[in-house]
């Protein structure tokens, strides 16, 4: 057995020295938010791109919906007026029993000394709307619509068969109106002739 020497020192025995992890990385690289402000700024643009085309042609739908209503308004103007096989002054209209019963025979186009607006002797008839061109808009009584001068209308009569019913008992009623801007709009109806006696 040996005997330890006591000049000698004791060994010591020491772990190696630990390696710190390094701390996670916090926040985001020059890198990413180079490409995160690139992105934002395409969206951006794309953005103000659409919102500025709509911006331009935000009056459009103002000016289609005018014209829809003048066109619809027009349109039931005429469909409320009769549909007669003789003009309405015609002493034999309540009795005819066809246009070849008519001293004077309904025709496309107002009666000499009918109008529209005139308050003794107006359209009378679907047909007296036949070629009418309304420029500028106005009532029925020709007074002009206050922000419809830049507004046009024709309106089309002629006969037109309508599932299964002949076209001497049915026209077809065109309206075209124009707004400003070279727009314009079509609306159609139909009248057809089921009370060919029934005047005002």
């Amino acid at each position: 057995m040996s005997i330890p020497d006591p000049a000698a020192r004791p060994v010591s025995r020491t772990r190696a020295p630990c390696l710190i992890q390094p701390a996670r990385q916090r926040g985001i690289s020059l890198i990413e938010m180079i490409m995160f402000i690139i992105i934002v700024s395409i969206g951006v643009v794309a953005l103000l791109v659409v919102f500025s085309t709509t911006s331009r042609k935000s009056a459009d739908p103002m000016i289609q919906k005018q014209m829809l209503a003048i066109a619809e308004a027009l349109l039931e103007e005429v469909e409320s007026q009769p549909f007669t096989y003789c003009d309405p002054t015609d002493p034999n209209a309540r009795t005819a029993a066809s246009a070849a019963g008519c001293t004077l025979p309904e025709t496309p186009g107002p009666e000499p000394g009918q109008t529209r607006t005139s308050a003794s002797t107006p359209f009378n008839n679907v047909n007296d709307y036949a070629g009418l061109v309304i420029s500028p808009i106005t009532d029925i009584a020709g007074n002009a619509i206050s922000g419809l001068g830049g507004y046009a209308a024709t309106i089309t009569v002629a006969a037109s068969a309508l599932n299964g019913i002949a076209a001497t008992d049915a026209l077809q009623i065109t309206v075209t109106v124009t707004g400003p801007g070279n727009k314009s709009l079509t609306l159609q109806g139909h009248r057809t002739q089921y009370a060919p006696n029934a005047v005002p």
